[in-house]
């Protein structure tokens, strides 16, 4: 039987984490057979720690990682990916934004052969300003890095162990794991879905992380900065 680990990024995600375990044990976990859930606490400042630990003392199939200081979100998903052991790997944000049963609807493209799948925001929920924010990224990825990036964009997949291999081989500091992922060229399919408002918590996904995502995005995947500079010169 197939393993399917769920990868969540944790950072500041306290008030989040118990509502979110409930839901999938709610609609998802009894259906996916043999199943982990990668919690990474990527430098949280408040007690996510502790509510992972006890979330894991219900749960024998739930695996705690904890990282010395925060690295960011992409890096703490690589760190979910290097230690899980399931055949395939799903992300799972952890703000309740996006409905648990996608997962199924991604492990369902994963059993049809599909060794990445992208869940593309088809709509949203969110403020203007964030919409905007995120459509100026995403504007900015496809036509100076992938043109292939959804307009809605994604930050949530699905990828196989052949991926992850790949993936960790690559051994990425400071770029965008998404990117990584689009770009291992393994055969893909695309999942749509809305995007519901953020309901509990805050958001801790600052404007200064966007400009360095945009930035590393930029020098790891795109040649835009050096024939910018080669121009200039």
């Amino acid at each position: 039987m197939s393993k399917i680990s769920i990868i969540v990024p944790v950072y500041y995600n306290s008030d989040t984490l118990e509502l979110l375990y409930e839901d999938m044990k709610e609609k998802i976990l009894g259906k996916l057979g043999d199943y982990e859930i990668v919690f990474v606490d990527d430098g949280s400042g408040d007690n996510s720690w502790e509510v992972i630990q006890k979330i894991a003392s219900k749960d024998k199939n739930v695996v705690c990682t904890k990282l010395s200081r925060n690295f960011g979100e992409h890096a703490a998903i690589l760190a979910g990916i290097s230690v899980c052991t399931g055949d395939c790997a799903v992300t799972k944000q952890a703000d309740l934004q996006e409905d648990s049963t996608l997962i199924l609807d991604m492990y369902e493209s994963w059993k049809r052969g599909n060794k990445v799948v992208l869940a593309i925001r088809e709509s949203r929920d969110e403020s203007a300003v964030k919409k905007f924010f995120a459509g100026c990224y995403y504007w900015l990825v496809r036509k100076t890095i992938n043109k292939d990036m959804p307009q809605g964009g994604c930050d949530c997949y699905l990828v196989d162990r052949k991926a992850i291999e790949v993936l960790k081989l690559m051994d990425e500091k400071n770029s965008s794991l998404t990117l990584q992922v689009m770009w291992v060229g393994f055969k893909t399919e695309k999942i749509y879905f809305h995007r519901k408002d953020r309901e509990v918590g805050e958001s801790r996904w600052t404007l200064g992380k966007k400009i360095k995502l945009v930035v590393d995005s930029m020098m790891s995947f795109s040649y835009f900065p050096i024939r910018c500079m080669a121009t200039l010169g």
